[in-house]
């Protein structure tokens, strides 16, 4: 049960997703960043797949709100939990007297997929009004990542989703070249990180816009997971509305299988700067307008991380009226 609606925060805040499959590193990876001692005023959801929740023991972390979400997985069955611990977590905010907190962090089950995380903040409309989907992070273990790929669909799809992919575990090996290069072609528009590297601080916010390949880069390995990711290049620009229902169709017909859109699109009825465009599977976000193009590079492109969509369908529904709109480009396939 939701319950009352608290008063909506005065700037929607930042809301992460840490995911990635079974046994890779994920909550080692947490304990790090929340030893930060910048991350003190940070809410922490921990997703676990079982009836007794242990991860949460495992947390070095005493600082920060640690509320756990049991039994069962945030794919499907504890949707509504995760909306009810949400609520949660902002009339407590609103309380006085009570620590705030400025940011959430959700730790996925090894068995979840983030999009439909995502679609639970977009479906209720205080929630989308009171978080923004800042970063997805996908940690994949440099060890098993490959086998692990070939074997777990779910492992596919949240690699697929991510914004950043983490490489874990290379204390034990090194990343192999064909890891890293089929992390690369499955998820074009991910920044791949070494997690020994870098501040993990850094990682789990602050995502960016986008990062749109500009290049052709071969295929690597064929699984039968049929995941393949294409950019879509807009040769003159189109009109929002022509636009959000092309994108709206996509959705409504292949949004199980649409894993991720991210893009940089200029409007043909907009002055001023170009839009970065984020949907996941049936959730379109709004718009994020920026005040001038990133770089040099003023194309307008997109990139769509799919299951099983032939690349015609996704041309057709963006050339309805204008069959020169665009062109595809194949990024990769696993």
């Amino acid at each position: 049960m939701i319950g009352p609606r608290p008063p909506v925060p005065d700037a929607p805040l930042p809301f992460s997703v840490l995911t990635g499959f079974l046994g890779s590193g994920k909550t080692s990876f947490l304990s790090r960043v929340l030893a930060n001692p910048s991350f003190t005023d940070t809410a922490v959801i921990i997703n676990e797949f079982g009836a007794v929740g242990l991860d949460h023991l495992l947390l070095d972390a005493i600082d920060q709100d640690v509320v756990e979400l049991p039994n069962g997985c945030v794919c499907c069955a504890v949707r509504q939990d995760l909306a009810d611990t949400l609520y949660m977590l902002l009339r407590r905010l609103a309380r006085p007297g009570e620590r705030p907190f400025r940011r959430i962090v959700l730790e996925t089950s090894g068995l979840a997929e983030p999009a439909p995380i995502l679609y639970t903040l977009s479906a209720d409309a205080f929630l989308e009004a009171s978080l923004r989907v800042d970063t997805v992070v996908t940690a994949v273990d440099a060890v098993l990542g490959l086998a692990t790929l070939a074997r777990f669909p779910e492992a596919v799809a949240q690699a697929a989703s991510a914004d950043r992919l983490l490489l874990t575990k290379t204390d034990l090996a090194p990343a192999s070249d064909e890891l890293r290069a089929q992390l690369a072609a499955l998820n074009p528009i991910a920044t791949l990180v070494d997690a020994r590297k870098v501040d993990p601080a850094t990682l789990l916010f602050d995502g960016g816009v986008f990062r749109i390949p500009r290049s052709r880069m071969a295929a690597t390995a064929v699984h039968a997971h049929g995941i393949a990711a294409w950019t879509l290049t807009l040769r003159r620009p189109m009109t929002r509305l022509a636009f959000a229902m092309a994108l709206g169709r996509l959705a409504q017909t292949h949004g199980e299988d649409l894993l991720r859109v991210k893009g940089i699109v200029e409007f043909a009825d907009r002055a001023g700067g170009p839009a970065a465009i984020h949907a996941v599977q049936h959730t379109m976000y709004a718009p994020r307008w920026l005040p001038d193009w990133p770089d040099a590079d003023r194309t307008s492109r997109m990139v769509f991380i799919v299951r099983g969509i032939a690349p015609e369908v996704l041309l057709e529904r963006f050339a309805e009226g204008d069959p020169a709109i665009g062109e595809l480009m194949k990024e990769g396939m696993v």
